[in-house]
């Protein structure tokens, strides 16, 4: 049992002052705001919960920075996407292991607790199964075991290099699965992450682009009640290309072709219509934003205002992990529509809100329904994921609730987490995670060879 004292708490039901948190067997026992410092609490000043980042590729942490150099062409997703390839043909399984690892322990370090792995990197370099099948599963349990973080893998459906059933393309080969290949796939990462605490699984059809409407139907029953994530929208070409198909656009066509509920996150939906934006709210589902992987790469910006009016949920993904950061997401987030719409605090909610608290509590519950996370958040019987705010950054100086999320947000840059509790164990503090200096070492031996 470890018994936690926060002077200020953002609990389910709002900000508490003097806040003891009991925690047991990775599970937040009990909290009693209103209460003294007992001997033996561990005391700390602000506290928060940990969120999700729902929306990873863990592999693309090793290549970040590398697609910088303009080709002779247009720079855009598409060729971005010819570097991602030849990237991701080059790496090992324990290539895997040490750049996941260390992408978690930077997500940890950086206020996120759990991660949902939209996993597609599966198969040998020539595309031929390893003897285990779900051997890079077990690979991105591994990492996620080592470094605490909690873990949603959600094994990814990729059939096609276009819609329509199109081949795939070469330098899609390892991700390549037929229905019956994912199915003992999905089967074998189960097992992968059979022993580890607190971890679920659900599934990913890749995107339209890659899965064919008979394939969705067939998949989908795989997830047997877990979450259910796609790609969706997020370049101006799939939507030209999916019209081409199907005379509908992909969020069209989702919402009128698959059974699109609460269980689904529907990833990027950029490129949206009005309409789309209302229905898309409807079903319940969540929007998987990931603003900076979206700027990065030139999708554009999702319609989030509207989205929110409508009275649509989202989480925040780091998707390409370019920059890891749940500040960097939301803070790209609100900025997105401030340049979108030409106002400052855009996603506030309403006069005299914190538009810093509102993303917050937006991003915490979205990413926790689409991880299929039943209780997070400050509160008895939630996994114990918690963050901790250092006061004497600058930003933080002299600022209590709804101010500090305000600071750490949009004033702190780095530096502004204390410590950070994952499934109840300490694994940072001081702002670093313990397995940071191991981590980077065996980071930096995959990533030389890979790149050289």
């Amino acid at each position: 049992m470890t018994r936690l004292h926060f002077a200020s708490a953002l609990l389910p039901s709002g900000w508490a002052n003097d806040v003891q948190v009991v925690v047991t067997a990775g599970a937040i026992a009990a909290v009693t705001p209103g209460v003294a410092p007992a001997a033996g609490d561990e005391r700390h000043q602000i506290a928060l919960p940990g969120l999700a980042s729902l929306h990873s590729h863990a592999f693309q942490r090793g290549m970040a920075g590398l697609a910088e150099l303009r080709g002779d062409s247009t720079d855009t997703f598409w060729t971005w996407r010819e570097t991602m390839y030849r990237f991701a043909l080059a790496m090992r399984p324990d290539d895997v292991t040490a750049v996941a690892r260390l992408l978690y322990v930077e997500m940890l370090e950086q206020g996120f607790t759990r991660v949902g792995e939209f996993h597609y990197l599966h198969h040998d370099h020539d595309g031929a199964p390893y003897a285990d099948i779900a051997e890079m599963a077990a690979r991105i349990a591994q990492a996620a075991e080592a470094s605490g973080i909690g873990l949603t893998l959600l094994p990814s459906f990729y059939a096609h290099g276009s819609f329509g059933g199109a081949a795939p393309h070469a330098g899609q080969r390892r991700f390549i699965c037929s229905v019956d290949k994912f199915a003992a796939l999905t089967a074998a990462s189960h097992k992968a992450i059979s022993t580890l605490p607190g971890a679920n699984i659900g599934i990913a059809p890749h995107s339209l682009r890659a899965v064919t409407p008979d394939e969705l139907a067939a998949i989908i029953p795989l997830a047997d009640g877990g979450p259910v994530h796609i790609h969706a929208g997020e370049q101006i070409k799939e939507v030209e290309d999916c019209l081409a198909w199907s005379d509908r656009r992909p969020v069209q066509w989702l919402l009128e072709h698959a059974p699109v509920d609460q269980r689904w996150c529907l990833i990027h939906a950029t490129h949206t219509t009005n309409e789309e934006v209302t229905a898309f709210a409807r079903t319940g589902a969540v929007a998987g934003l990931c603003p900076v992987t979206e700027a990065s790469l030139g999708d554009g910006i999702f319609p989030a205002r509207e989205f929110l009016d409508a009275g649509g949920a989202f989480g925040v993904g780091t998707d390409s992990n370019v920059l890891v950061g749940v500040a960097d997401e939301l803070r790209q987030l609100e900025y997105g529509q401030r340049l979108r719409h030409r106002e400052r605090n855009v996603l506030s909610g309403g006069a005299g809100t914190s538009t810093g608290r509102a993303l917050f509590d937006h991003a915490l519950a979205g990413g926790a329904q689409a991880l299929a996370q039943k209780s997070v958040g400050l509160a008895p019987g939630a996994r114990a994921d918690i963050v901790t705010l250092d006061t004497a950054h600058p930003s933080l100086a002299g600022r209590s609730r709804d101010a500090v999320i305000d600071g750490w947000i949009f004033a702190a840059g780095s530096g502004a987490i204390d410590c950070v509790w994952a499934g109840g164990n300490k694994v940072v503090e001081g702002g670093q995670h313990g397995l940071r200096a191991r981590a980077r070492e065996q980071f930096n031996a995959a990533v030389r060879r890979l790149v050289a």
